[in-house]
């Protein structure tokens, strides 16, 4: 055995060097570096204030009111602000309440921490799919979008005060940006002596190329903020063509083009939204008092964002068109080896969710989780907010992924999202190769970034006023307050009464912060969360069954003041063998033990047991198979809340049930509302033909047994994975010695048929095929040493069989060529493949006749349950 471990070793020692080398040839940024000296390696480097002496203090932030009319106004109304915070704040005046507030929303609206390094570089990882200074642009040559219709195509909200540009502007190198309105006040964050951008680089260095702010340039998108490049020397702008940049292929598709500026992302950019009580009269010309910080960015296509060009014959854009609109993959760069879309979260009513968390959100942190910023750090002793922790290690939580795994404290998740952004991408980008993977991820710890990131330190002392403002503002958006809303409101008493019973019944032990009492005994120690937490849920689930507990679940929601302060939610994990939705959310590896989010994920989530097995299926035949759910704290999704329901169709946790509407108008919103709600209350008209996605439709069967036609994703066009002959390393060129270990997949990337003018394209992938079978291909590291090396064989073995398929391929093969040449390695691409559930828009089959422990309800008891959700 030790001999046959020894030679396994060798052998699989190579292939990992390989992989290495094989990712490295793919993920070459040639991304140039500020002059400066920053340090680097994991735990070394420091971010570029903190290398050019920038403190925190030096990046306080903004207290300029410029978004007063968003989110109701609700800034002009200091006396009201102070009302909904001193329940937290005993005390808090009417000025110290709109500050915080101001603060807080600057920091969600304009501060993008530094990330601009971050989305520059990405540029360079995408082999120049995603290119923001282009999305950002009008340029004639871009025919699929610009202001004109930035909305309508790729979900993005136009920023007012802005138009669209009538030609280059000499003032940004000749990029096609929008031009503000001389009209309009000027955009304060702009303002460089108040807010004196990081002078590193080039930065400076002319009064052409100044440092700029901190908090960058408007741009005429909300969320985006435009930063001198400081990589953009003098040898940089000779070379630097904007003619070009827009028309020349060869040009702008160059690992080592300077662009002239970097393009910050704040968190604006996925949540800012059109307030569904007051939307736009034209979504293309938002106004501020259109606009909303918290609904999250339900209409945003991010394979049109993230690949600009947006060609179904590339890869990379069927592998982003999974994403259906208002919905991303989150765990995109630090790649979890899981196409994973999942909606952006709406942010409402945040008070009754941390109450909630005091219940049954008590999570245990050890080690670096302990490092999370807590509310005690920054509120008075007598504030209520310091409920929320027990020193040292109890964090009382809501949770704001859907997985739940964000649990070390709700000022820990929020400094979370940041990271997830950009924030000190000096020391993320470490501990991953984002987008592809290729190399192990590794944690990064909490104490490096507060240790070696001015911007790290800085964003944690701002993040309490975000907590804050939505503290105050975050409050339910009713159709009845919506112009016309009461129209949609048209029901007797009678059926609105039975809906609210049928709630009761079938809703509200999932979907409501007000629970019977009795069911706080099933989570002891608020929340039983741990080990033990599957028993004490299945317990809990069992009483909800009861007329014990449907009795008084029904006399709570019909209680007047049952929708007041209800996160409509139990922020409760439920378990997916349960829930039987797509099962790649609760498979998500990010937060577990040692992987990138280690330090903002509990302890008591690692420890989290197996749901036991899922029934997944064959994506072309339908046939069922058992899967096996890992533990460790996946395998759960929290339920979402139903606060303002009507407006956030369509449904599922990846938008896969009802008709997406373009416009945001309230009767838009009821059109996707109405159409999701009929297919998850009657699972058998759930519509999987879409013109707009590529699907093919499999019979699968429930966990009731009875079966259902589900939608699996599939290529919609014969496509190639692509890199532009500007973004090809030298190790490609021929002639150059690249070592045994890599040689191999170098050789075949050589084969000259996959060469063309324009670069290298991989393929035929045939249309048709189901993209996550190669998007889900799982090169994950196992901790146990064995099972490591068996799982890199298999992918050896996989790599083997798909190097002989691509040399079989003649030049132009045929879709028929290509799924015959691949159709060998078909079962180690399944076996191989991370999540194995393909049916998009599976799952949630409470009310209906396809859950296996209650009856479904009448077609009349539906309908009644529908008027009342309309209400919330």
């Amino acid at each position: 055995m030790s001999a046959f471990i020894n030679r396994e070793d060798v052998m699989l020692g190579r292939l990992l060097r390989g992989l290495t080398l094989g990712a490295a040839i793919f993920c070459a940024s040639g991304a140039a570096t500020a002059a400066e000296d920053c340090g680097s390696g994991a735990g070394n480097v420091k971010d570029e204030p903190m290398c050019v002496g920038r403190t925190a203090e030096s990046l306080a932030g903004a207290d300029d009111d410029y978004f007063a009319d968003m989110d109701y106004g609700a800034t002009k109304r200091p006396e009201e602000l102070a009302k909904a915070l001193a329940p937290y704040l005993p005390g808090i005046t009417p000025e110290e309440a709109r500050k915080a507030a101001v603060v807080g929303r600057n920091n969600w609206v304009v501060w993008t921490a530094g990330n601009d390094r971050l989305w520059n570089i990405m540029n360079q990882k995408s082999f120049g799919q995603l290119d923001f200074l282009k999305t950002l642009s009008s340029h004639p040559s871009l025919t699929k979008f610009s202001r004109d219709n930035r909305w309508k195509y790729l979900g993005l909200v136009n920023e007012p005060c802005f138009e669209k540009p009538a030609g280059p502007r000499e003032d940004r190198f000749g990029l096609w940006l929008d031009t503000r309105d001389p009209g309009c006040p000027a955009d304060p964050y702009e303002d460089e002596a108040k807010y004196p951008g990081v002078k590193i680089g080039a930065r400076g260095r002319s009064e052409k190329f100044p440092v700029g702010s901190y908090y960058g340039y408007a741009t005429g998108i909300v969320g985006l903020r435009l930063f001198p490049n400081p990589d953009f020397d003098e040898d940089a702008e000779k070379k630097w063509d904007p003619v070009r940049y827009y028309s020349d292929p060869s040009y702008y598709n160059d690992k080592n083009l300077i662009r002239p500026y970097r393009v910050g992302m704040s968190c604006g950019f996925c949540h800012v939204g059109p307030n569904p009580t007051n939307p736009p009269a034209d979504p293309e010309h938002p106004k501020w008092e259109n606009l909303n910080s918290n609904p999250g960015a339900q209409y945003f296509w991010w394979d049109r964002i993230f690949t600009y060009a947006a060609d179904p014959k590339d890869f990379a854009w069927q592998y982003f068109h999974l994403s259906r609109p208002g919905a991303l993959d989150t765990s995109l760069l630090s790649t979890d080896y899981i196409m994973n879309p999942r909606t952006m979260n709406a942010i409402y009513q945040l008070g009754p969710r941390l109450e909630l968390g005091l219940k049954l959100g008590r999570e245990t942190l050890t080690g670096g989780e302990r490092l999370n910023k807590q509310f005690t750090e920054y509120v008075p002793a007598q504030s209520p907010l310091t409920q929320f922790f027990k020193a040292p290690d109890q964090a009382f939580t809501p949770h704001v992924l859907k997985d739940g795994s964000d649990s070390a404290g709700a000022l820990g998740s929020f400094n979370r999202v940041y990271v997830n952004i950009g924030l000190f991408s000096e020391e993320w980008l470490e501990h991953f190769n984002a987008i592809v993977g290729g190399k192990p991820i590794s944690a990064i710890p909490i104490a490096t970034g507060r240790a070696n990131s001015s911007y790290w330190q800085a964003n944690e002392a701002q993040t309490p006023n975000t907590a804050l403002f939505f503290l105050a503002t975050a409050k339910p958006d009713y159709l009845r307050s919506a112009p016309g809303g009461d129209k949609y409101l048209t029901w007797d008493s009678a059926t609105l009464e039975r809906g609210k019973e049928v709630f009761g019944e079938r809703c509200l032990r999932c979907h409501s912060s007000k629970l019977p009492e009795k069911t706080f005994e099933f989570f002891p120690k608020e929340g039983c969360v741990g080990k033990d937490y599957l028993a004490c849920w299945n317990k809990y689930w069992a009483y909800s069954k009861t007329d014990a507990f449907k009795q008084e679940a029904k006399a709570i929601a019909k209680k007047s003041d049952f929708l007041t302060d209800n996160f409509l939610s139990t922020d409760l994990r439920v378990p997916v063998t349960l829930l039987e939705t797509n099962a790649c959310s609760p498979l998500a590896t990010n937060a577990i033990k040692d992987n990138i989010w280690n330090d903002f994920s509990s302890t008591s989530y690692k420890r989290l047991p197996s749901v036991g097995s899922i029934t997944v299926h064959d994506p072309y035949t339908g046939a069922p198979r058992p899967y096996e759910m890992p533990g460790g704290g996946r395998g759960y999704t929290r339920p979402a809340s139903l606060v303002s329901l009507w407006s956030t169709a369509p449904f599922l946790l990846n938008n896969s049930l009802g008709d997406f509407q373009e416009s945001p108008s309230v009767e838009s919103r009821i059109k996707s509302f109405d159409s999701s709600i009929e297919q998850l209350l009657w699972p058998e008209k759930r519509i999987t033909k879409y013109e707009t996605y590529g699907q093919h439709d499999i019979d699968y069967v429930t966990a009731s047994g009875k079966k259902l036609r589900g939608a699996v994703d599939v290529t919609t066009d014969t496509s190639y994975l692509r890199v532009p002959k500007g973004f090809l390393p030298d190790l490609l060129k021929a002639g150059v010695d690249v070592g045994e270990d890599v040689k191999w997949l170098v050789d075949a990337l050589r084969l000259s048929h996959f060469f063309d003018e324009n670069g290298v394209a991989i393929g035929p992938i045939p249309k048709g095929t189901p993209v996550a079978l190669i998007g889900n291909l799982d090169l994950d590291k196992r901790e146990n040493p064995i099972e490591d090396l068996l799982h890199k064989a298999k992918v050896l073995k996989l790599l083997a069989k798909l190097k002989f398929a691509l040399k079989s391929l003649p030049a132009n093969a045929s879709d028929e060529e290509a799924r015959r040449a691949f159709a060998g390695s078909y079962g180690d691409l399944l076996e191989l493949n991370k999540c194995p559930d393909f049916i998009a828009n599976r799952g949630h089959y409470f009310g209906t006749d396809y859950l296996a422990e209650e009856p479904g309800l009448s077609d009349a008891d539906k309908k009644a349950l529908i008027a009342f959700l309309k209400t919330m």
